[in-house]
């Protein structure tokens, strides 16, 4: 049911002051997935803080109404760590999420202020494993190792030489790449992204193929 106007008025003139009588809290807005972020307030002597998570705001008042979110999509870090002018969040689940904290000084008001985190799909990585070494011109693989889903695109370069090498739709987890270096050579993936578009442009350590020369045989000669 829809709330008249001058309701949401009212609420507005009532929340407006509390929110602007209490120091921000600070967090970044976005995350991803299987991360923890840090949010604060600057705390002011003699209050102390309770802080709650929400999931799902729909007709939510965040002066009244308690934290919803299920611990499974988000949670304290540690469990019963939800009190203080610092608190740790564990982000699970992609998703939109709101947290609330609320300030209490003896004999005064309650003063609260709410926020909002946006929590992305995870980071997706690409990591090549390192390798024996080889003799010269000899045909091996690659093998990469993803975390994320399928299926995902990869830059990787040879030597440091970019722009790289741009291979997209990989199913397989691991992966091979096929190579045959004639000297040693260093290989780094430098760009993955999966299935839900999200990108990770940091550098997987360079993995360097160290190659051996072919021996060299020589006759046999008889008496």
């Amino acid at each position: 049911m829809s709330r008249p106007a001058h309701i949401f008025l009212r609420l507005l003139l009532v929340l407006v002051p509390l929110l602007m009588a209490m120091a921000p809290a600070m967090a970044q807005n976005t995350v991803y997935a299987g991360h923890t972020t840090e949010l604060s307030v600057v705390p002011v002597q003699g209050d102390t803080y309770v802080w709650e998570l929400y999931k799902d705001v729909a007709g939510v008042n965040f002066a009244t109404v308690p934290g919803n979110c299920p611990p499974g999509e988000a949670y304290f870090v540690p469990a019963n760590g939800f009190n203080g002018p610092t608190v740790t969040v564990m982000w699970t689940t992609p998703g939109t999420y709101f947290f609330k904290v609320t300030a209490t000084r003896p004999g005064c008001t309650n003063n609260l202020k709410v926020g909002k985190m946006i929590v992305l799909d995870s980071l997706p990585t690409a990591v090549i494993l390192p390798h024996d070494s080889i003799c010269s011109g000899t045909p091996t693989n690659l093998t990469v190792k993803f975390t994320g889903t399928a299926p995902w695109n990869i830059i990787y370069t040879i030597d440091g030489a970019l722009p790289g090498t741009t291979i997209n739709g990989i199913t397989d987890n691991p992966y091979l790449i096929p190579i045959s270096p004639t000297a040693t050579t260093s290989y780094q993936i430098i760009s993955v992204t999966d299935a839900n578009g999200v990108t990770n442009a940091i550098p997987s350590d360079p993995v360097i193929v160290f190659v051996k020369p072919i021996p060299v045989t020589s006759p046999i000669n008889h008496d």
